[in-house]
């Protein structure tokens, strides 16, 4: 009998499994049908209803076996749970024996997560092919940059042939344009042999707007009563409905082995169970994986401390970190100048909220915190956010898609660019900018009709919320998403890391992510929960002390032209700009832009 990686500690209801050599259990959830069928290569059999709306039958079948399911009116619909996908989200399901792969690095175990210095990238873009196999060849790259992690973002079956993958229709099925099951274990495996960690981005607050028949057989999926951003709300209340989630990142964890997950907007998953969703996928996950190190990151726009709480040796309590927005909005407020939307709520005292981000990981109250009776209150290690400069939200919904390296000057960025590796909160990088990547990256999709002209004009919008249009453009000058140029236009330029701007761009990362390595994460994996301090100072000046333990990491930054004070520091400077002169303790002001970070013990 085959042996699927996923660990035996649950019962999987959903989706095609295996329970003999060539025999497969099929199983729907079709509350809302009196009938179904399964077309197992054009062959139909007759599904056993059983109880609680879901049909099962367990027929002889072998991997690459075409399947559907036929409703009783003969609507023939994808596998919910397909693995994969013969042409598209609303082709034929494929048969897939997850147990095929054999792990080469089958011995991996993960890294600890205070070791994290994490490259976000788009399947797609990040190679001139854009598949799962054309992404290995990339990866000895990341590797001597001193990238220790990549996070890909949702690769789970969507409409079209491009697009950023939030709004899958299969959860299960990596998306057929990058490849194959086997070839996205592929790069798990590569990744894992040269030491990177790997970490999915999955979208458990909705569907796409099309080519997800769901409500067609199981209208109780959703909650028309309590919407979303993007449509009705996921009913997690009902049990068939919270396996489908929890046992989709089980399986991306168990059959793929990837060493965590990023779950997209969290504060979309409106669950009024008890416990709520989030709290038993964690703690499942946790119990299926213990002899692993998985880490859970989630995107949480109302900011709840509760998510990421910690018990006294320091262990996450749930979540392992969450993205730290505040930090970013502000830098970027005062880099750029930039003030609209997205950006209007930090215009305000920018040089107070990036101490308060910096220092204790928030910079706005939270909107809710409703997952402990503590959680408001609750201190977060400097672990538990994950910063960065840029993102594919940051760049991609610009009207023009430009990348941080291309609105600031050059010595700004490469100060911003220390604070940010430097400073004791996870970093996160998006592709190609490690080597100073300047091409830009757009909102891409493949749509037609309605949906693709609410999409265009959705852009509109998006552009007004981050920088709006640059002066002399008009929006009739904008990308248009639905164009496969602006899709090609947003792919990596690699000829970029082979020049010299680009070699020079990387020997300043690898000095930075060496640096973190040797002094900053041993503090981090010694202390339970630092204490901070971050000064009062000029606008202009950035300065935070992190007391762990015995050891106390000090960052002075001057972010402006200008000649500033800095508060005086104890220890020896492990980095120092030119602006700082010489790597000595008695520096007591920068001249223009300048950092310098030291240790105390």
């Amino acid at each position: 009998m085959r042996e699927s990686s996923t660990p035996p500690c649950f019962r999987k209801t959903w989706g095609p499994n295996f329970v003999g050599e060539d025999t497969c259990r099929f199983r729907l959830w079709a509350p809302d049908e009196r009938g179904v069928d399964l077309v197992l290569d054009g062959t139909p059999h007759e599904m056993r209803q059983s109880d609680g709306g879901w049909f099962e039958i367990t027929v002889e079948t072998k991997p690459g076996d075409r399947y559907c399911f036929r409703l009783a009116d003969g609507t023939e619909v994808a596998d919910p749970a397909s693995s994969a996908q013969e042409r598209g989200a609303e082709g034929a399901s494929l048969v897939v024996d997850q147990a095929a792969y054999e792990w080469r690095a089958a011995s991996w175990r993960g890294r600890p997560w205070e070791e994290a210095v994490i490259s976000e990238l788009h399947i797609g873009c990040f190679t001139p092919e854009g598949t799962f196999r054309a992404a290995i060849n990339r990866l000895p790259h990341l590797a001597s940059a001193g990238i220790t992690a990549i996070e890909i973002m949702p690769v789970a079956q969507f409409p079209g042939a491009r697009g950023w993958g939030y709004d899958g229709v299969l959860h299960y099925a990596p998306h057929n344009a990058y490849g194959t099951p086997d070839d996205l274990k592929g790069l798990v495996d590569a990744a894992h042999s040269l030491g990177l960690m790997v970490l999915l981005d999955v979208v458990y607050n909705h569907f796409g707007p099309e080519q997800n028949y769901l409500s067609l057989y199981a209208s109780r999926f959703f909650n028309k009563d309590r919407p979303t951003p993007w449509g009705a709300s996921i009913a997690f209340e009902e049990e068939a409905v919270r396996r489908y989630f929890i046992e989709n990142a089980l399986y991306w964890l168990g059959d793929f082995r990837f060493d965590g997950l990023r779950l997209d907007a969290t504060e979309q998953i409106r669950d009024t169970s008890n416990p709520h969703f989030l709290v038993a996928l964690e703690h499942e996950v946790r119990k299926c994986f213990a002899d692993r190190q998985i880490h859970l990151v989630v995107e949480d726009a109302n900011r709840r401390r509760s998510l990421l709480e910690r018990d006294a040796n320091g262990t996450p309590m749930l979540f392992d970190a969450a993205w730290n927005d505040d930090l970013h909005n502000a830098l970027h407020v005062v880099a750029t100048g930039e003030t609209r939307g997205h950006y209007r709520p930090f215009a305000e005292a920018p040089w107070s909220k990036i101490r308060s981000a910096l220092a204790e990981g928030f910079a706005v109250p939270a909107k809710e915190d409703n997952f402990s009776a503590e959680g408001s209150r609750a201190r977060v290690p400097p672990q538990g956010r994950v910063n960065f400069l840029q993102n594919h939200d940051q760049i991609g919904n610009r009207a023009f898609g430009e990348r941080l390296a291309s609105l600031v000057r050059e010595d700004s960025l490469r100060v911003l660019t220390a604070m940010h590796m430097l400073a004791p909160q996870i970093p996160l990088l998006f592709m190609g900018e490690e080597y100073g990547e300047t091409q830009p990256f757009y909102f891409f999709s493949d749509y037609q009709g309605e949906i693709a002209d609410a999409i265009r004009l959705g852009r509109r919008d998006e552009a007004e919320n981050f920088g709006g249009l640059p002066n002399g453009k008009t929006v009739e000058d904008l990308p248009d998403p639905l164009d496969p140029e602006v899709f090609s236009g947003s792919k990596l330029r690699w000829s970029r890391a082979a020049s010299p701007a680009g070699e020079r761009r990387l020997a300043y990362m690898r000095d930075l992510a060496s640096i973190r390595q040797r002094h900053i994460v041993p503090m981090m994996a010694g202390t339970a929960m630092p204490e901070h301090r971050a000064f009062e100072t000029e606008d202009g000046v950035i300065a935070v002390d992190w007391q762990f333990g015995e050891s106390c990491l000090e960052m002075r930054v001057n972010l402006s032209q200008e000649t500033h004070a800095i508060p005086p520091f104890r220890g020896q400077p492990i980095f120092a700009s030119e602006a700082a002169g010489e790597r000595t303790p008695d520096v007591t002001e920068l001249a223009g832009l300048g950092i310098v970070v030291a240790i105390a013990r």
